[in-house]
């Protein structure tokens, strides 16, 4: 009989709290076995328990769980361009693409896991500048759908305000009295709510990332049509 996805167990979160305080190679490769049976093999089981969830949001979310090449990030940091050179995450990360993500930009959801804090939702992450400009132009060409998406009371009670870095001024083109002009300044658009450890320990931690993807789905339906992309 298959294994199911009951919650995370804590050794997932001790592995990773170690692997913060050893992150060497020679530490992780004679750790590496952990590293598959203790953070891997409960991911992959987690992905496969939320797939059918997800595919009722939207058919065009992926749920991937191959340890390589799926939903699940890869452990190894890219240290080519950066000054800290620590070759290994420190949390464990999940994303859950858009089935046409490797060939354009497209809205997406994401889950973080790490000894320190829990959270997960969605939105557009650093897109290209066509991209950017394009969901710019669809907050400015319709503030009151975007007031329905992001604005709602279960929205703002689940994730707070939208998220994502911003220009000081309004990008070129764009008035500065125009409505959610500090949205249109952000050069990212997400939205995340916190979980907790607790949640994770039970097979229901599936059920309450995917309520509050329900309700981000107006979100994520706007950064779509934006971009041309279905949802």
């Amino acid at each position: 009989m298959a294994e199911k996805f009951t919650g995370f167990d804590p050794s997932l979160f001790k592995f990773l709290e170690e692997l913060g305080n050893n992150n060497k190679k020679t530490w992780f490769e004679a750790n590496k076995q952990r590293y598959k049976d203790e953070v891997v093999a409960p991911i992959s089981l987690f992905i496969e328990a939320i797939a059918p969830s997800l595919k009722k949001i939207s058919p065009y979310v992926v749920a991937d769980p191959r340890p390589n090449g799926g939903s699940m990030f890869r452990i190894y940091r890219d240290v080519r361009f950066s000054k800290d050179k620590r070759p290994y995450k420190e949390h464990a990360g999940v994303r859950f693409r858009h089935s046409q993500a490797r060939e354009r930009t497209t809205p997406g959801f994401y889950i973080h896991l790490s000894p320190t804090e829990i959270f997960y939702g969605g939105g557009v992450f650093g897109p290209p500048s066509p991209a950017l400009a394009q969901i710019r132009q669809a907050i400015a060409d319709n503030p009151d759908h975007w007031k329905k998406a992001t604005r709602g009371k279960k929205f703002v009670e689940t994730f707070g305000d939208i998220r994502g870095s911003s220009l000081t001024r309004p990008p070129r083109g764009f008035d500065a009295d125009l409505p959610f002009i500090e949205d249109i300044k952000r050069k990212s658009f997400s939205a995340m709510t916190k979980g907790t450890h607790k949640q994770t320990r039970s097979a229901s931690f599936t059920k309450d990332v995917t309520d509050a993807m329900k309700v981000m789905k107006p979100f994520m339906k706007f950064l779509a049509d934006a971009l041309d992309v279905p949802f």
